[in-house]
């Protein structure tokens, strides 16, 4: 275990073999880390408020969360969750292996996350959503949760596996986006969508078979589903069944 000289960690807290916590980091009382964790500068571990009740926040091992980013208690990561830098992460959100958070995005609790979800730079996670499995949220895109703000009333979003929301899109409360959705760049999306379709504009309309969309590397082949050509960052085991349920299908 590495803490530097100006890092302060709290004796309350769990700390396992080989981690590295950077400058003036910060470790509260009720905080988990297991082994292999990299936290740099500046960050705030386990931040308390009424809403997290004294919980136990866990980041899982082999984890890095890079500086600046804040973690309030009361949530629990499972392995390898990975942070670009000035993350905020409110109480209450539990997550599957190897989420990815980009710089600047805001996770605002009560969230829920599968396995292999990736969020880029700058994307906001509003309370009470559900993510599936091997979700794509690209840049400056929002999941909203009030109908008619302000109000206390709270309606999540749901993205279920393999979905794909680009780039400065708002889906609104309530919405479902179902498996293998694409939602279009700058798309506002509202209600429930069907499988394996693109929804695109404001308001966001269905418009195709996600698998008319090509490649645009001249070889014709299909973009959707993306897990058929894309695996980079993805488990050896991880791609193998793709590939197995892929063949399957073809059967």
């Amino acid at each position: 275990m590495t803490i530097h000289s100006t890092a302060i960690v709290s004796s309350a807290a769990r700390i396992g073999k080989n981690v590295h916590i950077g400058p003036f980091t910060i470790v509260y009382d009720n905080v988990s880390i297991a082994d292999n964790v990299i936290i740099e500068s500046h960050c705030e571990i386990g931040v308390s408020n009424h809403l997290s009740e004294g919980k136990n926040l866990f980041i899982g091992g082999d984890s890095h969360i890079r500086s600046h980013s804040i973690f309030y208690e009361g949530s629990i990561f499972e392995e390898k969750l990975v942070t670009g830098h000035r993350v905020t992460v409110r109480e209450n959100t539990k997550s599957g292996k190897n989420l990815q958070i980009g710089t600047l995005s805001d996770i605002q609790g009560y969230c829920s996350f599968g396995n292999y979800v990736r969020l880029h730079s700058n994307v906001h996670i509003g309370q009470q959503s559900i993510i599936g499995d091997f979700v794509w949220i690209f840049p400056y895109s929002v999941l909203t949760n009030d109908p008619h703000p302000p109000s206390n009333i709270m309606q999540g979003v749901t993205v279920d596996d393999f979905a794909v929301i680009a780039t400065m899109s708002v889906i609104l409360p309530g919405a479902h986006v179902s498996k293998g959705v694409l939602v279009g760049a700058h798309s506002l999306l509202k209600g429930s969508t069907e499988e394996d379709f693109v929804y695109a504009g404001s308001p966001a309309k269905k418009t195709c078979k996600t698998l008319v969309i090509k490649l645009q590397d001249g070889s014709q082949k299909a973009a959707y589903p993306w897990r058929k050509h894309f695996f980079r960052g993805y488990p050896v085991d991880v791609v193998k069944n793709w590939e197995k349920i892929a063949s399957e299908t073809l059967r």
